[in-house]
């Protein structure tokens, strides 16, 4: 696997999932600019696509279809508005076509020309393919694979060509240890190993402006989620949970919006008791947002974007009361560095290795972040990570009609806590007494996938999906 960028593992994009919603979209957006590219455009007449395997299985719960729409007309994930999507979505619905790049009106019904085909692909379980026709004849095909957290792998191209024109970084790594070699070398912190390698990318003012969008969506992403009522969407009539909750916490302090709400927050009285419960409101909020295909951060799937911020939360409001775009920037890069190595040597598709790729991963980056701003040392920050995934080992994905709302929004309040546990017990360690390494954890996470039965593989058709109905909720 080559490098993984820091703003890959870590990316702006619309819920309810990462490799349901946000790879399928990027999928639509890409085989538009094929069309572009080979000069299809005036020869399209219809366009087609099927749906594989997890995809397909789960695709309407978690908006596959809708996400489909949107890449089609012209819609990017990052800059669309939440007021806009409803609107684009009803207009294409009602005229039962799409305008492909925004400006060609071309024919498609979702009864007719988007199909859920139940049969999984070789490479993955998230496979789609797109087909344009000219006159009743295809024109082209083009085959997509979400490998979840957002990114897509086109069929019959090699991973260098999935992965085109990165430069090389100064300090590669593939695993726990090949990192901490970087560290132990260098003398340095795993976020400056981090800095020195989007430094290839990016000057670090755009570095910087890049962590201050990530951590703004985070934000207000969960101050949306804190202050909206209601029933979330998709039939299972959800009741969200984080606006009473922060009502009982927030009590009568004042604020006058997001930019002084944190403050506010700090200015409560912080128990232990009431530790938790902001931990898991904050966590609750985000996938609330998440799960009304609101905009959240990828971190690093949709499914589990509350885990990281919530800790980060934890951290800004009961820890360090002073801290600033440096400590949130050491918290980032450290969390999104961690992650990428369990994308190399495991997964982070739940459709591929269960939930222990979501909220496992989750955790474990959030550990990790926490660890770090807490001055934990390179080898207590992969500790931590270690921690936190080796109690999420095995976690299946299960969802309820294929929504991902039950159990996945109380997972991140879960994910969350198990991680400021794990880097509380990595702080108070001494790392060479430990028995077990990231790297190992990494690689047990994969072979547990591997044998994973694959009904518990975000397909629905087992565990808490079957067990419990509709009428039941």
């Amino acid at each position: 696997m080559e490098y993984i960028r820091v703003f890959d593992m870590l990316k702006i994009g619309v819920g309810p999932s990462s490799s349901h919603t946000l790879g399928p979209w990027r999928s639509a957006q890409k085989f538009t600019q094929h069309l572009l590219e080979q000069n299809y455009r005036a020869r399209i007449s219809q366009i087609q696509v099927h749906l594989y395997g997890s995809l397909a299985l789960t695709g309407k719960g978690h908006a596959t279809d809708k996400a489909i729409l949107l890449g089609l007309g012209g819609w990017d994930p990052v800059t669309i508005q939440a007021e806009e999507i409803e609107a684009a979505l009803h207009q294409m619905h009602h005229n039962k076509q799409v305008m492909l790049w925004g400006v060609q009106p071309i024919p498609f019904d979702l009864d007719k020309d988007l199909f859920f085909q139940k049969t999984f692909l070789d490479y993955h379980p998230n496979g789609l393919t797109f087909t344009a026709y000219e006159a009743g004849k295809v024109l082209t095909q083009q085959t997509y694979f979400s490998v979840g957290g957002g990114f897509i792998v086109q069929e019959h191209l090699t991973e260098h060509q999935n992965n085109t024109s990165l430069p090389q970084v100064p300090f590669p790594y593939s695993s726990g240890e090949a990192l901490l070699a970087h560290c132990r070398k260098q003398g340095a912190s795993i976020a400056q190993i981090a800095m020195a390698n989007e430094s290839v990318f990016n000057t670090p003012e755009e570095i910087d402006e890049q962590i201050r969008a990530i951590w703004q969506v985070m934000r207000d992403s969960a101050y949306e989620g804190c202050h909206s009522e209601g029933v979330l969407p998709g039939g299972l009539a959800v009741k969200r949970r984080a606006f009473h909750l922060h009502q009982l916490l927030i009590k009568d302090t004042p604020y006058t919006g997001v930019e002084d709400w944190i403050s506010a927050i700090r200015s409560t009285e912080i128990k232990f008791k009431e530790i938790l419960k902001w931990v898991s409101c904050i966590a609750l909020s985000i996938n609330e947002v998440n799960a009304a295909m609101g905009k959240v951060v990828t971190a690093p799937t949709n499914g589990s974007a509350g885990v990281i911020p919530a800790v980060l939360f934890y951290y800004l409001v009961i820890d360090n009361h002073d801290a600033n775009l440096d400590e949130i920037k050491e918290f980032l890069l450290v969390s999104a560095t961690i992650g990428s190595i369990f994308k190399q040597g495991a997964t982070i598709s739940a459709a591929l290795g269960g939930c222990q790729a979501e909220i496992g991963v989750s955790a474990a980056m959030a550990a990790a972040g926490l660890t770090s701003v807490s001055g934990g040392s390179p080898q207590q920050v992969l500790m931590a990570a270690e921690i936190a995934m080796e109690h999420h080992l095995g976690l299946t994905c299960d969802p309820i009609q294929g929504l991902v709302q039950i159990p996945c929004i109380e997972r991140n309040s879960m994910g969350a806590i198990k991680a400021i546990n794990a880097a509380t017990l990595a702080l108070d360690a001494d790392p060479s007494d430990a028995k077990i390494s990231l790297d190992a954890v990494v690689k047990t996470m994969w072979e547990t996938a591997l044998d994973m039965n694959a009904n518990y593989k975000e397909t629905s058709t087992a565990g808490l999906a079957l067990s419990v109905g509709l009428s039941d909720c």
